[in-house]
């Protein structure tokens, strides 16, 4: 992710959202602090969209980021991946 700004890692990440959270709310219509979960998304179409975040940012979460309150919302997404990208090893 390094090298990623701020604003094209929001980007990606509404993308990822759109194709793999299944929720009726446009993706682009929500802030970066609406609630992910009460726009619609299940638990397992946040395993989809986990699973999509790592290929797209070619990462892995650790273990202590894979629980709902890191995918509630696009600004624990985007947190996430900065800590998740720290761990990464080139």
């Amino acid at each position: 992710m390094s090298g990623t700004s701020a604003d094209q890692t929001s980007c990606l990440i509404r993308k990822v959202l759109r194709e793999h959270a299944r929720i009726p709310t446009p993706v682009d219509e929500l802030g970066d602090d609406a609630d992910l979960y009460r726009a619609g998304m299940t638990s397992l179409a946040c395993v989809s969209v986990m699973l999509a975040l790592e290929d797209a940012f070619s990462i892995e979460f650790p273990d202590h980021l894979l629980q709902k309150q890191t995918f509630i919302n696009i600004h624990s997404i985007r947190a996430a991946l900065t800590e998740a990208s720290r761990g990464e090893k080139t």
